[in-house]
């Protein structure tokens, strides 16, 4: 088995484009798709047109949920953007989104945690806001109950692998379409991926296990950085133009 994992697409159809293209390019017919799709100051309606038609298996994602569950004046900055530009047949299609998913007997699709949403699996935060890989115990209790032989995460938008004591292991492919973000929950941090660059991964099975080759595809970025800039989203402008929060 040999597929194609993206995830946190976050509206930038640019890079949605580019990463589709490279994996044409790779051979790959398979994609799964790992959440938050749309959220953000850029195209959602554009994605939703290049990313529904695709039929990936795909799961919901904490953005795609506040895409849905609250009215609009409840939304966030980043939905705020993003939710006019979608159809009512695209909200329908977030709506009947699992929050998890199986690939086989061994691939196991989630947004960030098996249970949660909203939860960094394999990072985590230090009191002065600064990622650092979450120690083994923490992530493996995460996983506890999850039969599968390869976990598939997002949500942190930074490309990682983690093998588990058991010989599991968990693949974030990175994000495709916002390369970093900041956040005041728990405590102000930063998510920099280090490059502009889309992001995502192959995944193939071998008589060995599950090898992972992280893809980072250069696109018009700065156009993507130009139309955040556009919605006053600075974050966004540093991190579509460099990969860092500045």
């Amino acid at each position: 088995m040999r597929f194609a994992a993206i995830a946190d697409i976050h509206g930038n159809h640019l890079a949605l484009e580019a990463v589709l293209a490279d994996i044409r390019a790779q051979g790959v017919d398979t994609i799964v798709n790992l959440g938050d799709s749309f959220s953000g100051p850029l195209e959602a309606g554009l994605t939703a047109e290049l990313l529904v038609p695709l039929n990936a298996l795909t799961v919901r994602g904490n953005h795609d949920r506040a895409l849905i569950d609250r009215p609009f004046e409840a939304m966030g900055d980043w939905e705020k953007p993003s939710y006019p530009q979608l159809t009512p047949a695209h909200l329908d299609w977030i709506r009947n989104l699992p929050e998890t998913a199986r690939l086989g007997d061994e691939v196991f699709l989630c947004h960030a945690t098996p249970r949660d949403d909203n939860t960094y699996w394999t990072e985590t935060l230090s009191a002065d806001g600064i990622f650092h890989l979450k120690p083994l115990v923490e992530i493996e209790a995460l996983a506890d109950g999850v039969d599968a032989r390869l976990l598939l995460c997002g949500h942190s938008h930074i490309p990682r692998a983690v093998q588990l004591s058991d010989g599991r292991l968990i693949v974030n492919p990175g994000s495709v379409g916002c390369p970093g973000f900041d956040y005041d929950v728990p405590v102000y941090h930063k998510a920099q991926a280090a490059t502009p660059f889309a992001s995502y991964a192959i995944l193939e099975k071998t008589p060995r296990g599950w090898q992972p080759s992280f893809r980072l595809v250069r696109y018009d970025n700065l156009a993507m950085a130009e139309l955040a800039r556009r919605h006053g989203m600075m974050d966004w402008v540093s991190a579509l133009s460099s990969g860092w929060i500045s």
